[in-house]
């Protein structure tokens, strides 16, 4: 086989639960569910950091926060640690970004031959999670409560732009004459908040039909002292005035979910239409997921299963279809996937293994995925580990949990509190020991932190200085 072209498609904030391919009752994706059908559709696939910047640098870099020190949304990817982009680069194969990246800017040489429409973190990125022993209070989470509903905002119409880009994108390379192949990011920004949705897609969504969130359970983890100090920072949910307005937030994410779908189906038409899809492979996943109110939380930054679970879908030349992959995966996986897809060898220095490799091969669900939190909110580090059955989550300085996703897809009920668990969880405690020293890789973080602090003017100055909830969109050139 030819090399095939790469268009990889990745969103913002899109939790698993949230498509209709992963059997979600509600959320109506049909572009993304018709992906999965031509492709396969990974069942357990993991962010390795719940919160974007650190997220999008692991599937760069395809390295773990640990390891390349892009711990936060402040300490943002800058090419510095060799990226996919980098090696295609290096191998004659044209790469191009349209749409958000959330690097440190569009300056640093991070493995894109050209940028069209980048987004990167603005005026140093969310400085105020910077303060995290204790963290700050956020007031700026009133931002999620008071913009609901049907409308427009410069998240909805930048995606447009990057739809329309990237349409164009694909009709110019199917016009031209090289049959030099080629990899692409499309990256979008919803259904990250605000939770403002387009009228026709807000339309598909009753706010009285929308089944209102899990809570926390009441099995002690919400009396930890990382727990108490995880939610008078992350104020989201004291905003909420009742059970309608959290229904009508939840309505306005379906409707961006099904916003994002039409972006994806439109660009997917243009592959199809073109013929490239028949040399292109297609890889969709988003950065991490949404609680959505669950447990009483918004947004990402947890390890559980609503914030750390992501959708992945692959399709293309060699890919099997209509398959569901059992076989755990994360987004480190996305750097061994362009190189294996561009027929390079394998980067033996990176953790992740090939989703093309993996979709051909039978499950193996004993398979480790890990994921690490250093960022806003969290008082010190927060790991899981999911392996087999259980998922164990692990705070620095604080007790641990543990989840049986076969029994509690849920994650209802903490097993690390019944005594007859006590060797399940010795295993796991050996198992994060042997991919990082936890209390050391905390004060790393920590320390690379501080230093941006002080020079910012002093813990005081960072956590009173209130951070935007949200980067702002860039503008199109021409509207500069």
């Amino acid at each position: 086989m030819d090399t095939p072209n790469l268009l990889i498609i990745m969103d913002d904030e899109h939790s698993s639960h949230a498509l209709g391919c992963y059997g979600h009752p509600i959320a109506k994706t049909p572009n993304l569910d018709r992906l999965a059908q031509r492709g396969t559709r990974f069942d357990s696939a993991y962010t390795n950091s719940p919160i974007c910047v650190p997220a999008r640098a692991a599937l760069a870099t395809g390295q773990y926060p640990h390891q390349t020190s892009y711990w936060d949304n402040c300490i943002a990817y800058d090419g510095h640690v060799e990226s996919w982009g980098h090696r295609l680069q290096g191998a004659g194969i044209e790469t191009t970004s349209i749409g958000k990246l959330h690097y440190v800017d569009d300056r640093a040489s991070t493995g894109f031959d050209r940028q069209i429409l980048p987004m990167h973190i603005h005026a140093g990125g969310d400085t105020q999670g910077l303060v995290r022993d204790p963290p700050s209070p956020r007031p700026q989470c009133r931002d999620m409560a008071d913009n609901l509903g049907p409308g427009e905002t410069e998240y909805t119409q930048y995606d447009r732009d990057i739809r329309d880009s990237a349409k164009d994108w694909l009709e110019q390379q199917a016009a031209g004459s090289s049959d030099q192949p080629w990899a692409t990011f499309v990256s979008f920004i919803c259904p990250h908040y605000p939770l403002v949705a387009p009228k026709q897609f807000f339309d598909l969504y009753d706010p009285a039909d929308m089944p209102l969130p899990k809570q926390r359970p009441d099995d002690g983890t919400d009396q930890t002292g990382w727990w108490r100090d995880f939610n008078n920072s992350y104020l989201w949910d004291n905003y909420f005035t009742s059970d309608e307005h959290r229904r009508l937030a939840i309505a306005s994410y379906y409707a961006l979910v099904s916003f994002i779908d039409d972006c994806v189906g439109q660009i997917l038409s243009v592959l199809e239409e073109t013929g490239l899809d028949k040399t292109t492979r297609v890889i969709f996943l988003s950065d991490h997921g949404e609680s959505l109110g669950a447990r009483g939380q918004w947004g990402k930054s947890t390890m559980y299963n609503e914030s750390v679970q992501v959708p992945m879908i692959i399709a293309g030349p060699g890919i099997p279809e209509g398959e569901i992959c059992r076989t755990p995966v994360q987004l480190l996986d996305v750097f061994p996937t362009a190189l294996d897809n561009a027929g390079l060898e394998p980067a033996e220095d990176r953790p992740g293994r090939s989703l093309i490799e993996i979709a051909n091969l039978p499950d193996d669900m004993s398979r480790p995925i890990f994921s690490e939190y250093h960022a806003t909110a969290a008082r010190s580090a927060e790991y899981m580990i999911r392996r087999g059955r259980y998922k164990y989550i692990h705070y620095v300085g604080f007790a641990p949990e543990l989840y049986d996703l076969e029994e509690d897809p849920e994650e209802l009920s903490n097993l690390a509190l019944k005594p007859e668990f006590s060797g399940v969880l010795r295993e796991f405690r050996t198992q994060l020991n042997g991919i990082l020293d936890p209390e050391a890789t905390d004060r790393a973080a920590k320390a690379d932190q501080q230093v941006l602090i002080d020079q910012l003017g002093g813990r005081e100055a960072v956590a009173t200085k209130r951070s935007a909830s949200a980067t702002p969109a860039p503008k199109p050139v021409d509207a500069a």
